[in-house]
């Protein structure tokens, strides 16, 4: 949870990258200065928005990641590998395997709770012309007032017509009170019903199978190399990993994770974000690989990595105290 409160400002930070739409000129430069931005039109606060959903998920996601990959590798033992005992390591394809079906369940856990995090994150991004002058939109207008879900959204229009994919431009988005975790969850509810909860689903389960292969797979992989290289007493290698290794391989294993599939969490982010930011309000229904192809024509493969390199640099540290945190509870043997 302390690692949450750390991180999500620069989660909030990507997503927002991640979701600029396509066919005008972005709204942030960089993670610099979306951080600039975030800071002076919303404070510190604006850094948190939906920080309640990944709180209430955070332990049930790593308890379950942790919990599959352990008991597909117990399948995995039994099935095809039952002459290795108790402490012997499974081949790393068959970690790799492991890893990777963790994630595949986890993936289904996952992307409701970002669904909403991820509307919540993007609900005060301002997209204006400043000189363009302002009116009300009545249709969001008496939306908002049935709803409660968004109050005081007005728009900017030009005298001249303005094409479909710039229309985004003109669409002020000052609410006084955004929607809540509540509020969101009656929206998707009424507008897609329970599936529409895993919209953008494909995005999560390649990040997820992948990510997770490459998670666990660095993991293991950095771990018995830390332990053959650093002999025992003995003068065999050492059967175990220090806390500080465990550390060591953890943060590499967070690296791996976020290099491996990010241009998905990318394409997952905008199908998730992509009501909130549309000037109409209504989400397009393109999917998966619509709007890859779309991301990759307006903006080529930069536009796929936004948030990549922030992205690495926070996930190293947290996931060495995630794989320190599980070594020191399993050295516990409860």
């Amino acid at each position: 949870m302390a690692g949450k409160l750390f991180e999500y400002p620069f989660d909030t930070v990507k997503v927002r990258l991640q979701s600029q739409p396509d066919g005008a000129p972005l709204k942030f430069s960089g993670p610099l200065d979306c951080f600039r931005q975030t800071w002076h039109k919303e404070g510190v606060r604006g850094f948190y928005r939906g920080l309640s959903s990944p709180m209430v998920g955070a332990a049930a996601e790593n308890a379950f990641l942790f919990l599959s990959y352990r008991t597909t590798q117990n399948t995995m033992r039994s099935l095809f590998f039952p002459y290795l005992g108790k402490t012997d390591a499974l081949p790393m394809p068959a970690l790799l395997v492991c890893g990777a079906l963790s994630g595949t369940f986890t993936s289904f856990i996952l992307t409701p709770i970002e669904l909403i995090k991820c509307k919540m994150q993007v609900q005060n991004l301002v997209l204006y012309d400043g000189s363009e002058r302002s009116h009300t939109l009545p249709t969001l207008a008496t939306a908002s007032s049935r709803s409660g879900i968004m109050t005081n959204v007005t728009t900017s229009r030009s005298s001249s017509p303005m094409p479909h994919t710039q229309r985004y431009i003109a669409m002020s988005v000052s609410p006084t009170r955004p929607a809540g975790a509540f509020a969101l969850i009656s929206q998707v509810y009424r507008e897609g019903g329970i599936l529409g909860f895993w919209r953008g689903q494909l995005g999560t389960l390649f990040r997820e199978t992948g990510g997770s292969a490459a998670w666990f797979g660095a993991y293991e992989y950095v771990s018995s190399l830390i332990r053959r290289r650093r002999m025992s007493s003995d003068g065999s290698p050492a059967s175990s990993n220090t806390l500080v290794e465990s550390m060591a391989a953890g943060a590499v294993a967070g690296i791996s994770y976020n290099l491996s599939l990010f241009p998905a969490d990318s394409v997952k982010s905008r199908m998730q974000t992509e009501s909130i930011l549309a000037a109409d309000g209504v989400d397009s229904g393109r999917g998966f690989w619509t709007v890859a192809r779309d991301m990759y024509r307006s903006g080529g493969i930069r536009a796929l990595y936004r948030g990549c390199g922030m992205t690495v640099m926070r996930a190293a540290p947290s996931s060495a105290i995630i794989f320190l945190t599980y070594e020191y509870l399993k050295s516990l043997d409860l």
